[in-house]
């Protein structure tokens, strides 16, 4: 049995403060408008410097305010109901990776349709980053004492100060996890050279579905027709990236298995 004692907040300057959940956001932007730089750079995508910075802005506002929403009416909807100023407190955690997910997807079809931009290329981009990021957010998760797990007796479970019983710590799980995919990814990208446009991306949510999906099993959340809400999101997720690869990317799946 562990205990947790992190305090989740960095320093204080009078009336503000730095959390480590905000610090590990920010470093997060500033990791994907090098990474999109970079590649406007090299060409790898038909994106100019102005339009990297244009995207990252606003597709840092979609994806905060669509991880809000679904956090807000999936996951708290009763308790923001009685505390409506909480919604805006981002600060103090709450945003739901779904919801970011989508939203910042429906914001990138737009702008990318509307600039002329190679959207799976875009796509496949942003899926090294859309498992990346969340593996450090997740740790800022843990430090916050938020998404914690079911009661066990495991030797490794930890004690939260909002919780009672000794917890899994899924949040942990799902860092590790996502770091796992990110370099399974990355060996995918290195090992093929040559792919369809689009096919880490399906195979980045088909991976971050599937691994949200069984995680959940471990996580403290309410059940809904047997399952739990980002079960059900993520099983979305499953089908649709399994449909995508079969019909868009078979012969990519082919070569992956036969080198």
């Amino acid at each position: 049995m562990l205990s947790h004692d992190i305090n989740p907040i960095i320093f204080r300057i009078g009336f503000m403060q730095v959390t480590w959940y905000a610090f590990v956001y920010l470093i997060g932007f500033i990791v994907a408008l090098f990474i999109l730089l970079k590649a406007s750079k090299k060409k790898e995508i038909n994106i100019t410097e102005n339009e990297v910075y244009d995207f990252v802005f606003l597709g840092i506002i979609f994806m905060m305010l669509g991880a809000r929403l679904f956090h807000v009416l999936f996951w708290g909807v009763d308790y923001y109901f009685q505390n409506p100023i909480k919604i805006f407190h981002v600060w103090e955690g709450g945003l739901s990776f779904h919801g970011g997910l989508f939203a910042l997807l429906v914001f990138t079809a737009i702008y990318t349709k509307v600039k002329k931009i190679n959207f799976w290329k875009l796509a496949d981009i942003l899926a090294l980053l859309g498992v990346i990021m969340p593996a450090f957010s997740r740790v800022a998760n843990f430090v916050n004492q938020e998404i914690v797990g079911t009661i066990t007796n495991v030797p490794w479970c930890f004690e939260f100060k909002y919780h009672k019983g000794c917890r899994h710590p899924v949040q942990l799980y799902a860092s590790a996890g996502r770091l796992a995919l990110f370099a399974c990814l990355v060996y995918i990208k290195r090992k093929l050279k040559e792919f369809k446009e689009g096919f880490i991306f399906w195979l980045f949510i088909f991976g971050i579905g599937l691994g949200r999906f069984i995680l959940d099993f471990w996580r403290q959340d309410e059940i809904f027709h047997g399952l739990k809400a980002g079960q059900w999101l993520s099983l979305i997720m499953v089908f649709i990236s399994l449909f995508a690869l079969a019909e868009k990317h078979w012969k990519d799946v082919k070569k992956l298995f036969k080198k």
